[in-house]
């Protein structure tokens, strides 16, 4: 969340923020909700005086009379209080609520915009491959090579689950290895991250786990969520924790299984591995100085480049617009690969995303550290895909594809997979 002090002296530029966002969010009755919290609590705070106030006098000599008033007052003070802080409690929990749903603010250099169309390119890799034979997409090349199943998926588990198969599966660990060798080299620490987090954490995080337009499969009966990305659960690693200045920047990197329902997402565009409910992603998270956030931005980005140049992918860089960017980010850049098999001639593809979030999800979570002059202040937090092994394997497997229909793996990859080519069966 943003720091809830600023919501009246930063009142019209939270409101433009939210207007740009193309968000829902009733500013006007958050700083009502404010103003009876804080007038809730000062009579709280009254009260607690008068009784505290009542108690001394009751411990001085005093006659029967006097005794029996005070004891009355008391009661009375009691009571009152109880009252006032069931109250208060009830508004602050409202208040908080209401106050997470305000976007973080968003960078300036942010295109203004209400969806990825209106994202804004700002770098280009490698020329988009086209073919002297028509392209096939991985749905049809997965299914002739026998690597990638969506109809037993979908007998099995629902749409949009699928199996990988032979050696498919394989080219995916190489994938996993590849990126994880990558990260590793840049410092970041190797964790496999829990597939289940608390609700209190995804809120904090900044994803909604319930409603209509949650992406979020809910476990019922709990308070827990499967994650849609490690993200999540590295992010609430250090909830509570005041963390060493002399510790920070603490990098990390989670391998985990990613749930999403992706409700609506449907058509030409999402078939196959683009869009589905289950998959495996490799995430980077850092934790920083927030001075430094902005730098080790520009760091995940250039190592997601990193990953997909040496994977020999033509990609593009866009910056996204903000109401693209999701409540916690302040910053975001996706790294979209081409994807010979998307559309009638090929389009880039979604691939990575990396975004500064600020403090937005530490002041929810309460992650801080101690500066040198003893003040404690709120870390800067960052994440960033290295591999969304679904789509990065939609990229290699469409872009290495032969005439024959055999899949050539990338040069990167052939010292994981111990072979250079996914072929027909004879």
């Amino acid at each position: 969340m943003i720091d809830v002090k600023e919501l009246k002296t930063r009142y019209d530029e939270i409101g433009k923020n939210i207007k740009h966002r193309y968000m829902n969010v009733d500013l006007d009755q958050i700083v009502k909700d404010q103003d009876e919290r804080a007038a809730l609590l000062l009579e709280v705070e009254n009260l607690r005086s008068k009784r505290n106030e009542t108690a001394q006098k009751m411990k001085q000599k005093l006659d029967n009379e006097t005794r029996q008033a005070l004891i009355q007052e008391g009661k009375n003070i009691k009571e009152e209080l109880a009252a006032k802080e069931a109250k208060l409690a009830e508004i602050d929990e409202k208040f908080r609520k209401e106050a997470m749903t305000i976007p973080n603010y968003a960078s300036p250099e942010a295109p203004i915009g209400k969806e990825d169309k209106d994202n804004l390119a700002i770098k280009f890799f490698g020329e988009p491959k086209h073919f002297p034979f028509k392209a096939k997409d991985h749905v049809q090349l997965g299914e002739e090579l026998d690597i990638l199943d969506f109809d037993k998926g979908a007998k099995v588990s629902g749409q949009k689950f699928y199996y990988i198969k032979n050696k498919a599966v394989i080219l995916q660990m190489a994938l996993e290895r590849y990126a994880m060798d990558i990260v590793m080299k840049h410092g970041f620490t190797p964790f496999i991250t829990p597939d289940v987090a608390k609700e209190e954490i995804l809120n904090g995080i900044g994803f909604n786990p319930r409603g209509a337009e949650s992406n979020i499969y809910t476990i019922e009966g709990t308070d827990t969520c499967l994650v849609g990305t490690a993200e999540i659960t590295l992010g609430g690693y250090y909830k509570d924790t005041i963390l060493n200045k002399e510790d920070l920047p603490i990098k990390m990197t989670g391998l985990s299984h990613c749930f999403r329902r992706e409700a609506g997402g449907a058509g030409q565009y999402s078939k196959g591995l683009y869009r589905v409910h289950q998959f495996s992603k490799l995430e980077m998270f850092i934790y920083c100085l927030p001075e430094e956030s902005e730098s080790y931005h520009k760091e995940i980005l250039a190592i997601e480049e990193e990953i997909f140049q040496g994977l020999g992918l033509p990609y593009r860089i866009v910056d996204t617009a903000t109401g693209d960017l999701g409540a916690p980010a302040y910053r975001k850049f996706d790294i979209e690969a081409w994807m010979p098999g998307r559309g009638d001639e090929g389009e880039y593809g979604e691939v990575t995303s990396t975004s500064n979030c600020t403090d937005y999800q530490a002041r929810s979570l309460n992650i801080r550290y101690r500066d040198d002059d003893g003040k404690i202040k709120f870390v800067h937090m960052l994440n960033g895909t290295a591999v969304a092994l679904s789509r990065a394997m939609v990229a290699v497997i469409e872009n290495y594809q032969n005439e024959d229909g055999s899949i050539t793996i990338p040069e990167a990859l052939k010292v994981y997979t111990g072979f250079d080519k996914i072929e027909k069966k004879n």
